[in-house]
């Protein structure tokens, strides 16, 4: 099994980006990242070479141009099913809208009480971007944690016409 890395320069930073085998994206990661790949950690057992990731690349290109708000590649990502329910929804947060935590886990038939844990899935979230994990706010309205960092959350929102509180 080769499983696959390359860079992108996007107006966040440098990416990088990992597929297994089959093409599917692994991994979405900023430079600077809290828990994210970095490209010591992926050198080991895995090819460079961005052929896998055209798709991705003119997708990640055409949304940061305001043209894209919906990406269709095949994600994969490797996390308990409590985490790949919450990434699940994740993945229905529409273009241009935000939820909050507390809205994730009600989605997921969550309690109340598991909000904490919520937070932590998306915390976990390994394929920034592609997955809005940015689109998650408080339930006051703030802004609250990101693994790529609050200015490139606030960018992200930006770019998606989401207005934010001074």
């Amino acid at each position: 099994m080769t499983a696959y890395w390359t860079f992108l320069d996007s107006p966040l930073g440098r990416l990088l980006l990992t597929a297994d085998d089959s093409g599917a994206l692994t991994a979405l990661s900023v430079s600077g990242q809290k828990r994210g790949l970095t490209a010591e950690s992926v050198v080991d057992g895995r090819r460079h070479d961005p052929g896998p990731f055209r798709a991705a690349e003119a997708q990640l290109a055409a949304y940061f141009a305001g043209e894209l708000t919906e990406f269709r590649l095949e994600l994969r990502s490797a996390g308990t099913d409590f985490r790949q329910r919450v990434w699940n929804a994740l993945d229905s947060v529409p273009y241009g809208e935000t939820t909050t935590y507390g809205q994730i886990a009600a989605r997921i038939g969550a309690p109340r009480a598991a909000v904490r844990a919520v937070g932590g899935a998306i915390g976990a979230n390994p394929l920034l971007v592609l997955r809005p994990c940015h689109r998650v706010i408080g339930a006051d309205g703030s802004l609250t944690g990101y693994a790529g960092g609050l200015d490139r959350k606030r960018h992200l929102l930006g770019l998606e016409g989401i207005p934010l509180a001074p």
